[in-house]
């Protein structure tokens, strides 16, 4: 059963009675261990493991940081969009400020420009001491829901 906001249904959640697109075990950001912790659309909270998602000098990868941004920009981008409309990233850039090596990171959304056609959003990652680890900017595109999808 999908988690609901508001009516809007979450982007990675399924609405009832209507057939998965693939499966959440198919789906990246749960391969990646991300879970969301807090959801409005004004705010849009994730955690990530560093444990599984580490390049090989065993550092938090940045290509992790990016997925955990655009999971957390998209759902924002979502709830932003409502239920009859999609968003999907269209831009997505990332600083990587500070390595992280062990624990969890948290990712914080907000908005800095919500629109019809477009909606971008600030993700700030940081570590369990509090300290910036990367700071993102997403830009997704909003388009009508086609009939059945």
């Amino acid at each position: 059963m999908a988690e609901e906001t508001n009516g809007t249904v979450l982007p990675g959640t399924n609405e009832p009675g209507a057939e998965p697109l693939v499966s959440e075990e198919e789906q990246l950001g749960s391969r990646m261990g991300i879970e969301i912790t807090e959801y409005d659309p004004d705010r849009v909270v994730g955690i990530m493991p560093v444990s599984g998602n580490r390049q090989p000098y065993g550092l938090l990868h940045g290509g992790a940081n990016a997925v955990l941004a655009e999971q957390l920009g998209s759902v924002a981008a979502a709830l932003h969009a409502g239920q009859d409309r999609i968003a999907m990233g269209l831009e997505l850039s990332c600083t990587h400020h500070r390595a992280v090596a062990e624990g969890k990171v948290t990712g914080v959304a907000t908005p800095l420009h919500r629109g019809n056609s477009t909606a971008t959003y600030e993700i700030v990652v940081t570590d369990e001491r509090g300290k910036r680890t990367c700071s993102a900017r997403l830009t997704c595109v909003l388009r009508e829901r086609k009939t059945g999808s």
